[in-house]
């Protein structure tokens, strides 16, 4: 890597968001770390036999990746998350009906959240990865509570039909973990994912590590 190039010590490269999730860049925006949006729009699927953990972190490598093809020489963020029940993983609802269902199997009890994240690049081929868990409390629910939920049109593009930081927080008696997988970009592991590639969030931008 030559003095000038992206990712020199003396220019921190450009930072790729591989994710639509308005969440995502909300908080990168709030974390003062500027960047675009290239959201990857693979399949995500969950293969036969893998875990919950595999599949989060599977997901993430396999977005940034994607991105970081038609991003040379930028650092491209991926995540995925999913919600755990019963050793099964929620993702999107298909409808609204799916949501309902899932919000009655969730009321009242707690459940594992799992947030892989990917950062590939600058270097082409260059990724590192991981995965953080959470678990959050439901308080009961009622039906006129789920289906007011419904309403609000929030759960039905998020996993386990739920937005913490929404409507969805009037659902939450307890989180244990960083609140921040919950919400989709675990803080503690960007800052991780970030040291182990030479950076490290400088409060408004990339420095140098």
């Amino acid at each position: 890597m030559t003095p000038d190039s992206p990712g020199s010590r003396g220019q921190a490269p450009p930072l790729v968001l591989a994710s639509a999730s308005p969440r995502r860049t909300a908080l990168l925006d709030r974390w003062g770390l500027p960047h675009t949006v290239d959201p990857p729009r693979i399949p995500e699927d969950v293969l036969e036999g893998e875990t919950p953990r595999a599949h989060v972190e599977r997901l993430a490598r396999e977005k940034a990746l994607a991105v970081a093809a038609r991003h040379p020489g930028a650092l491209v963020l991926a995540g995925d998350t999913v919600v755990v029940v019963d050793d099964e993983i929620l993702g999107k609802p298909d409808d609204q009906e799916h949501a309902a269902a899932m919000l009655r199997r969730l009321q009242g009890r707690g459940h594992g959240v799992l947030s892989g994240l990917a950062l590939a690049g600058p270097e082409p081929g260059t990724i590192r990865s991981r995965w953080d868990g959470a678990r959050v409390v439901f308080r009961a629910l009622d039906e006129w509570d789920i289906q007011g939920y419904l309403a609000t049109g929030e759960p039905l593009d998020k996993a386990g039909s739920y937005g913490i930081q929404g409507f969805g927080g009037t659902l939450v008696t307890r989180v244990e973990g960083d609140y921040y997988t919950v919400v989709g970009l675990p803080a503690s592991g960007l800052v991780a994912l970030l040291e182990e590639s030479g950076w490290r969030c400088a409060y408004g931008s990339l420095a140098p590590r």
